[in-house]
């Protein structure tokens, strides 16, 4: 299995559709756990914590990645940290929750579409591409 950051490295964007917009499409299922007009938050098929939920914008509009913000995209932001707090509340996470955004190649970002993960660690662990550093 290819590391985090190989997979990154190996991650070409383009405009064929990723595997999250054929999550959001239904051509590919996933356990959802939670979805509205503009969002979807869905369990990783490979958690890297007891609870690791990845949160897309179904409407990508150029939001590859955090990198590509424009002020266009704030409502659509605002919205996805919202729903990270709801989605929170639904999966018992009162105490506490990480929120990441992998970025780029050296941010170990493997699919061309903005995402959040949310974990919760029963034990505190590195995480990222950095050994030792867990931003």
């Amino acid at each position: 299995m290819a590391s985090e950051k190989e997979a990154a490295l190996a991650a070409i964007p383009s405009d064929s559709p990723t595997i999250f917009d054929k999550i959001i499409s239904k051509e590919i299922p996933a356990s959802i756990v939670y979805e509205d007009e503009q969002a979807l938050a869905f369990r990783d098929i490979s958690p890297q914590a007891p609870v690791h939920i990845i949160l897309i914008p179904k409407v990508k509009d150029g939001l590859t990645g955090i990198s590509k913000a424009e002020e266009k995209h704030c409502a659509i932001l605002g919205r996805l940290l919202y729903t990270a707090k709801i989605v929170a509340e639904q999966e018992g996470l009162e105490k506490g929750f990480r929120l990441v955004i992998n970025d780029g190649p050296d941010g170990c970002q493997s699919v061309h579409h903005l995402h959040f993960s949310r974990l919760r660690f029963s034990v505190v662990l590195s995480f990222g591409c950095v050994k030792g550093n867990p931003n």
